[in-house]
Order: structure tokens, then C-alpha cells, then sequence
């Protein structure tokens, strides 16, 4: 083989569109063309070339135009290094609950926390959740595994259930100016219908 890795995959490559014409024309390409095509580029450089060379001749074929998300910013790029965001994204791409490690579940648990609290109706429910996860935190921390390193923080159970409170409160007050407004919306064509029914 050539010492020049681009020479001979340009090489191999104008021998394999030989091989390929005399097919096409119904002739049978020759034993010794075929016995002395390289399977693959033999060393590093080689294989490399001939990487970049397919690469080259796609992008001029358009192969690589019109691609989904082209000319977009990737995502999940936030400019924090996270060593674990493959399986971060897995696990959030396909709703998966319970799987991975410690480090990992607790952290999405930690974001889901407040929608989590704010669907129990008492506070001592509350206060038993953050505890209950106050205690998983402590232990995986405690735990020698391996795997990521546990950053998730302890929630405060005070504070989390005066935070429950006052958002179960703000849901309460919306609801009850809602239902105000809806009433004082139909409150006020019936009063009319039923003050010219009355004349």
C-alpha cells in the first residue's frame, strides 16, 4: 500500500467505481482487481483518510443537508460541566423512575419535590415526605458505591411545609376569584332576565 494515506483511499476508491462500471456494463470485473482491493485501510493514518475522504464526498452529495435541529444549538448546553448528563438525559427522555444511581434519582426527586408536596392535603403528610427524603439523602451520601457523588441538598421540613402552606393558600384564593368572577358572570344576565320576567 501507498505510503500517502489520502493517495490510496482516492486510489481505492477510483478502483472500486472501475469495478463498479464493469458491472453495470455486464462485464465481470477481473479475479485480480477484486483480490487486490483492500479490505480497509490497514494502519491509523489510513483509516483516518479514508474516514475523512467518505466524510468529504457525503457532505458533497448533500447527505448531511436538511438535518433535524441543523443550525440550532444543542441541547442541554448550559455551560455547567455535568459528567453524568447522558444518563441524566435518558432517564428524563424516557420517564424513567427509580433507575440509575442515587445521585441521579435524588436530584430529579429534589425538582419534583414541590409538585410532589403540593398534592398532599395535611401538613404532617408534608412533613413526613421531607423527611422521608432528608433520610434517603443522608444515607446514599453515607453509602460507598460508587458512582456520582451526591450534591442533592436536605430540604428544611419547617420550611417546606410554611412554603406548601402558602402556595396551598395562593391555589385557594385564585380558585375562590375564579369562581367569583364566574358567578358575578352569570349572575348578571340572569338578574336581568329574571327582573323583566318579574315586570
Amino acid at each position: 500500500m501507498s505510503e500517502d494515506p489520502q493517495r490510496a483511499a482516492w486510489q481505492y476508491r477510483i478502483d472500486r467505481l472501475a469495478r463498479e462500471e464493469a458491472i453495470a456494463r455486464g462485464e465481470e470485473p477481473e479475479i485480480a482487481d477484486v483480490a487486490s482491493e483492500p479490505a480497509r485501510p490497514s494502519t491509523q493514518a489510513e483509516r483516518s483518510a479514508y474516514v475523512e475522504n467518505a466524510i468529504q464526498q457525503a457532505i458533497r452529495r448533500g447527505e448531511f443537508d436538511n438535518l433535524p435541529g441543523a443550525g440550532k444549538p444543542l441541547e442541554g448546553l448550559t455551560g455547567q460541566h455535568d459528567p453524568d448528563w447522558w444518563i441524566r438525559r435518558k432517564i428524563e427522555r424516557e420517564q424513567l423512575r427509580g433507575l440509575g444511581p442515587p445521585a441521579l434519582t435524588l436530584r430529579v426527586e429534589s425538582l419534583e419535590l414541590e409538585a410532589r408536596l403540593d398534592r398532599m392535603h395535611r401538613e404532617s403528610e408534608v412533613r413526613e415526605a421531607v423527611e422521608d427524603f432528608n433520610r434517603r439523602v443522608i444515607e446514599a451520601r453515607r453509602q460507598l458505591l460508587g458512582g456520582p457523588p451526591v450534591v442533592t441538598p436536605t430540604r428544611d421540613a419547617g420550611d417546606e411545609v410554611r412554603a406548601w402552606r402558602e402556595r396551598r393558600e395562593a391555589r385557594q384564593r385564585q380558585a375562590a376569584e375564579e369562581r367569583a368572577q364566574l358567578e358575578q358572570e352569570r349572575g348578571t344576565p340572569r338578574t336581568r332576565w329574571w327582573r323583566r320576567r318579574q315586570s
